[in-house]
């Protein structure tokens, strides 16, 4: 179902090959050991700010679970112990041990676990192990399961679920983060991170694309055609310099400026920077929010948005030109829905935008194609 991150080793090599060197004062990211896994580009599935947590963990002695989905990253404080020892920012286990004075070393198939509910569920496209300051206390080799289960199942139905593997145990790297392509053509909700033997991961980040239940959907009636719990996805971008155009659509408001989208100073006249997004099936809009919310000397002076049906259809105009202040909701009514499949949100010259709403319904067409690969990818 996988394919590795490229770091696996043979089984008789060094056990401490992967170690990273211990800290020796100064930047403690000086030495991390950072991966490009073109997956990243898409959503994280595992975001808090969607609704994911960590449901449960069958051990969290030294460090809790929940800091696997802390959207920062890693923080390292060498000076900072508790009654148990190294306080970590991650998740990590205590040591294993053996059955008995004879077997000291844990059996072949201990290993720690805690699974994780996706804050909006979908096909993964790619998993990031992040092992951030776990130097030497990383575990040995990990592995990721995935299922479907619908609704909200408690730890008990999970832990009886049908789980399917898409990482097979693979050694991973000490302070790294430690990425794995994932190629499974179906739609899950939970997953579960399995530690070989034991020890510590500091963040996990699930990558792949949104799938929503399009019978919610359509109970809904109106909703946001763009935002990322509904299936919509950032395509690409003028610019990403300070941060992620997929901020753009993501629930709730903003909480401070770099939560949003904002691109560098633009110098070259006659230019402006531009974010194109495809909703999750084709949907008639009827009214836009844009929201500059804490983009206060920063914001886009101006938007457009324009919008077309199909991946070969022509951009029309849904919002001419228009000015914009900061830290500010704006709200535009159409004079008439667009029908749509993608739009093109331009800001001129440059600057941020916090959040985007397209509100209205599915068309007929787009509420079938969006049921049918719901079926297909949940057969």
């Amino acid at each position: 179902m996988t394919t590795s991150a490229g770091n696996t080793a043979p089984e008789n090599q060094d056990p401490h090959a992967n170690d990273a060197a211990p800290y020796s004062g100064g930047d403690p990211y000086a030495d991390y050991r950072a991966g490009d896994f073109p997956f990243t580009k898409l959503v994280d599935l595992a975001d808090r700010r969607l609704g994911a947590g960590v449901v449960a963990a069958n051990d969290e002695f030294f460090a809790e679970r929940e800091n696997l989905l802390v959207r920062e990253r890693a923080v390292f404080d060498p000076e900072h112990f508790g009654h148990k020892g190294k306080i970590m920012d991650g998740w990590e286990t205590r040591r294993r041990r053996g059955a008995d004075a004879d077997n000291v070393f844990p059996a072949a198939d201990d290993h720690d676990w805690a699974i994780v509910r996706l804050g909006a569920p979908g096909v993964i496209r790619g998993i990031v192990v992040d092992t951030a300051h776990f130097r030497g206390n990383y575990p040995q080799r990990v592995s990721v399961q995935a299922t479907a289960v619908e609704g909200s199942p408690g730890p008990a139905e999970l832990l009886d679920a049908k789980w399917e593997e898409l990482v097979p145990p693979t050694p991973v790297r000490g302070h790294a983060a430690n990425g794995f392509p994932v190629d499974s053509e179906r739609r899950w909700t939970h997953i579960r991170l399995c530690q070989h033997p034991d020890g510590g991961i500091a963040r996990l980040r699930v990558h792949g694309e949104v799938v929503p239940d399009p019978e919610w959907l359509e109970l809904l009636g109106t909703l946001d055609l763009i935002s990322v719990l509904n299936g919509g996805v950032y395509e690409d971008a003028s610019d990403k310099f300070y941060s992620s155009p997929t901020q753009i659509i993501l629930p709730g408001t903003s909480r401070k400026m770099d939560d949003g989208w904002e691109n560098r100073r633009r110098r070259v006249r006659g230019t402006n920077d531009w974010v194109r997004f495809r909703l999750a099936a084709q949907g008639a809009v009827r009214a836009v929010e844009i929201d500059t919310a804490y983009l206060k000397g920063n914001s886009a002076g101006w938007i457009a948005l324009h919008g077309r049906n199909g991946e070969t259809g022509e951009w029309f105009e849904i919002i001419p030109r228009t000015r914009l202040q900061p830290d500010t909701l704006h709200r535009f009514k159409l004079p008439a829905q667009a029908v749509v499949t993608h739009v093109r949100l331009d800001a001129f010259p440059d600057g941020g935008v916090a959040r985007m709403r397209l509100h209205g319904t599915l068309t007929e067409q787009g509420a079938a194609d969006l049921r049918a690969r719901y079926e297909r990818l949940t057969a």
